[in-house]
C-alpha cells in the first residue's frame, strides 16, 4: 500500500505562518496545524491562536505541552536539563529542543509536505530536512515565494480574514517567548508596560556572579534591572520615536505596524530563529 503523505504547517503566532494558514485553508483541506508550546508565549499569542483555530476550522495541536503537568517539555524542563545555562543567538538550544526536535517527532518516519511562510522579498532558508537516513521524509514547501506573496499581501490576507494582526503587533513585531533574547530594547520596554509581572519573571532568570563578575542576561551588555530605568527608558523611547518619524516621512502613507518593523529591522544585527519568529 502506497504511504500517505501528510500536510503539515507550523504555527509560530505571528502573521506570516497566520497568513500562510489562512492562505492555505481551502487549498489543502487535509492540512495539520501544529504549534510548538515553550509554556512561555505571550497571553496575546495564546488567544490569536484560539482565533486561528476557529477561522481554520480545525484543532491547532499544541506539541511540547501535556496534560499531566509533568511530562510537559517546556521551557523549564530544558533549563533545568542545560543547569541554568541561559539560550542565546551563540547556543540556541531552545529552538532545537522545543521547536526542531518535536516537530520531527510529531512527524515520526511518514511522508510530510512541511509549509513554510517565507515570503516572496525574503532571501531566507527555511527548515533543512533532516540529515539521517531514516528522516528524510520531511520536504518543505514554500507558498509563498512561488505564488509572489510578499509583506504587503500577508497584511492584506490577515486583514481580509477579519483576523487581522495579533494584539502584541501594537508593541512587538515578532511572535516569541515572552523573554526571546532576540527582542529589540523597545520590544522589553513594551513587555514592561504590557506585561509587567511577565517582565520581572524575565529578570529572575537573569543571574549574577559575585565572585567571578560574570553576567547572565537575555540582552548583550545590558541587564533587564539597567534597561528598566526610568532614563533608559525614556532614551530608548525616544530613539524609537525619532527613527518612526524618519520611516513615516519617507512613505508616509503606511500603517504604524509597517513603520514600526521596519524600525525594528533596522537595529536588528542577527537574523531570528525563523521557526519561532514567522
Amino acid at each position: 500500500m502506497k504511504q500517505k503523505t501528510r500536510h503539515l504547517l507550523g504555527l509560530s503566532g505571528g502573521k506570516d505562518s497566520s497568513a500562510l494558514a489562512v492562505y492555505m485553508r481551502d487549498r489543502v483541506p487535509e492540512m495539520e496545524y501544529f504549534f510548538s508550546d515553550t509554556g512561555k508565549e505571550l497571553p496575546e499569542t495564546y488567544a490569536y491562536l484560539d482565533l486561528l483555530e476557529a477561522f481554520l476550522g480545525k484543532p491547532i495541536v499544541r506539541l511540547n505541552m501535556d496534560t499531566d503537568d509533568s511530562k510537559n517539555r517546556d521551557f523549564d524542563h530544558w533549563l533545568t536539563l542545560y543547569g541554568g545555562l541561559l539560550p542565546s543567538s551563540q547556543v540556541r538550544w531552545c529552538t532545537v529542543n522545543l521547536k526542531i526536535k518535536p516537530f520531527e517527532e510529531y512527524v515520526g518516519e511518514d511522508r510530510a509536505y512541511h509549509y513554510i511562510a517565507i515570503r516572496a522579498d525574503e532571501d531566507r532558508v527555511g527548515y533543512k530536512p533532516p540529515t539521517t537516513s531514516s528522516l528524510r521524509n520531511i520536504e518543505p514547501k514554500y507558498p509563498f515565494k512561488e505564488d509572489g506573496i510578499t509583506k504587503e499581501d500577508v497584511y492584506r490576507i490577515l486583514e481580509e480574514s477579519g483576523l487581522g494582526l495579533p494584539d502584541y503587533y501594537q508593541w512587538r513585531t515578532r511572535s516569541g517567548c515572552y523573554f526571546c533574547f532576540f527582542q529589540r530594547k523597545s520590544e522589553w520596554v513594551g513587555l514592561l508596560e504590557q506585561h509587567p509581572e511577565l517582565f520581572e519573571l524575565a529578570k529572575e532568570y537573569e543571574k549574577f556572579n559575585s565572585e567571578t563578575g560574570e553576567r547572565f542576561t537575555w540582552g548583550q551588555g545590558e541587564s533587564l534591572e539597567e534597561l528598566s530605568d526610568p532614563e533608559r527608558i525614556k532614551q530608548i523611547k525616544a530613539n524609537t520615536e525619532k527613527a518612526m518619524a524618519s520611516k513615516k516621512t519617507a512613505k508616509p502613507n503606511r500603517s504604524l505596524v509597517e513603520i514600526l518593523t521596519d524600525v525594528f529591522d533596522d537595529e536588528d544585527d542577527e537574523e531570528p530563529c525563523l521557526i519561532c519568529h514567522k
